[in-house]
C-alpha cells in the first residue's frame, strides 16, 4: 500500500510541518478515524491537545491528510496535525444554528448527481452548484439512471440552462453506459466526491466504477421516486482503475453556508444582466432601463431561475446576519469570562 495511490505528492510533502507519519482519512467513525498510511490502515483518534485547541470544521474529515503517531505494537494511531486543505465542500447544519458541516475535503472533482426520473429537481441542482463553485473543486454533473429514461433531451436542456460550461454525463450503473467516460475524469490519482439526494444511485455508481459490490444498494420508492438513506457515513473508495471516490449520505435538504462567490459563478447570467441596468442601484422591480426585467419579459431569462436566484440571495443575507450575530455573541461571552476571571484573581497587598 502506497499513499501515492491516495493522492500523496510533493505538494502535500511540502505542507508537512510536524513529526509523524502522513496518512489520509478514508472513513470517519463516531469515535475515531480510519487512516491509510504507507504502513497500513490505522484506527486513529485525536490527540488531547488537538481536541482542546480546535473545534468544528477544524476536526479531520474524509479526504483530509493528517500527521499520525503510531501507538507501539498496534494498528492504531494518534492524530496530531491536519494539513492545510486545498478544497472543502460544506453545507449549513439544519436548523437555526449558523454552524457549518463539512461533507468532503481535498476533492479535485465534485460529481453532482441527479436521477432522470420524478426526483429530478433543477432548483436543487442550482444549490449544489453554488457550493461546488465555492468549495474550490471542479463540478461535473452526472445524470443517473439513463436506462430508465426514454428521452434525456429535455433534462439536458434544463441542466445546460443553469450549468454554463460544466461537463454533463448521462450514465447508467445498470448497463454501464457512460461509466468508462466517468472513470477517465479521475486519472492521475484524482479524488472525486459523489453528492446528491437519496435514491439518485450514488452507491450504484461506486459499485459500477469499482467493478464489485463495494456499497449496499436499496431500491427507490415507486410512488414518488425518492430513495432511502443507504449510505449513512462518508467513505473514500480506491478505484481499481485509479483515482478515488468519496461516497456521501443522501442530502434531501441542502441549506446554504456563506457562498457569495458561488452565487457570482452559478448565476453569472443574472448578474451580468444586472450590470447593464441603467441605474447602478437598480432593484429590478419597475425601474426604467432594467435589463433584468427586460430579459424576463422577452423570455431570455427564465422566471423560475430568477426567483431561485432571489431566494438564494435572501438565504445568504440571512446566513450572514446570523453569522455576525453569533460572532458578536462569542466576543461578548469572551470578555465576560475574562472579566469574571480577573475578579477571581487575588489582589496583591502592598
Amino acid at each position: 500500500m502506497k499513499i501515492e495511490q491516495y493522492g500523496w505528492n510533493s505538494g502535500w510533502q511540502d505542507k508537512t510541518t510536524t513529526n509523524g507519519t502522513p496518512g489520509r482519512v478514508t472513513l470517519e467513525h463516531k469515535n475515531g478515524y480510519r487512516v491509510v498510511t504507507n504502513d497500513g490502515e490505522w484506527l486513529c483518534s485525536l490527540s488531547g491537545k488537538y481536541r482542546h485547541q480546535h473545534h468544528g470544521i477544524e476536526f479531520p474529515c474524509v479526504g483530509d491528510w493528517v500527521m499520525v503517531e503510531q501507538m507501539p505494537g498496534e494498528d492504531k494511531g494518534i492524530i496530531h496535525h491536519v494539513l492545510p486543505r486545498t478544497s472543502q465542500f460544506s453545507r449549513k447544519v439544519a436548523g437555526e444554528t449558523s454552524d457549518i458541516q463539512l461533507i468532503a475535503v481535498n476533492v479535485d472533482i465534485v460529481f453532482l448527481t441527479m436521477s432522470l426520473n420524478d426526483d429530478f429537481n433543477i432548483r436543487r441542482l442550482e444549490r449544489y452548484l453554488l457550493a461546488a463553485w465555492d468549495s474550490g473543486s471542479n463540478p461535473i454533473i452526472v445524470l443517473t439512471k439513463k436506462d430508465q429514461c426514454t428521452d434525456i433531451t429535455p433534462y439536458l436542456r434544463e441542466v445546460e440552462n443553469v450549468a454554463f460550461g460544466v461537463p454533463i454525463f448521462a450514465v447508467s450503473a445498470r448497463t454501464s453506459e457512460g461509466i468508462e467516460e466517468l472513470q477517465k475524469q479521475l486519472t492521475g490519482s484524482k479524488t472525486g466526491a459523489l453528492l446528491g439526494s437519496s435514491g439518485v444511485g450514488k452507491s450504484s455508481l461506486i459499485n459500477a466504477l469499482s467493478g464489485n459490490e463495494q456499497m449496499l444498494v436499496q431500491d427507490i420508492r415507486e410512488d414518488d421516486s425518492k430513495g432511502r438513506h443507504t449510505t449513512t457515513h462518508r467513505e473514500m473508495i480506491l478505484l481499481p482503475a485509479g483515482g478515488l471516490m468519496i461516497d456521501t449520505p443522501g442530502m434531501r435538504e441542502f441549506q446554504l453556508g456563506d457562498y457569495s462567490e458561488g452565487v457570482t459563478a452559478g448565476f453569472s447570467d443574472v448578474e451580468d444582466l444586472a450590470l447593464h441596468c441603467r441605474f447602478r442601484d437598480c432593484a429590478h422591480h419597475d425601474e426604467p432601463g432594467c435589463c433584468v426585467q427586460e430579459a424576463l419579459r422577452n423570455g431570455k431569462l427564465d422566471a423560475g431561475r430568477y426567483q431561485s436566484y432571489l431566494k438564494l440571495k435572501r438565504e445568504l443575507a440571512h446566513m450572514e446576519r446570523k453569522s455576525d450575530a453569533a460572532a458578536q455573541k462569542a466576543a461578548r461571552n469572551k470578555w465576560k469570562q475574562l472579566t469574571k476571571d480577573n475578579r477571581k484573581r487575588p489582589v496583591k497587598k502592598r
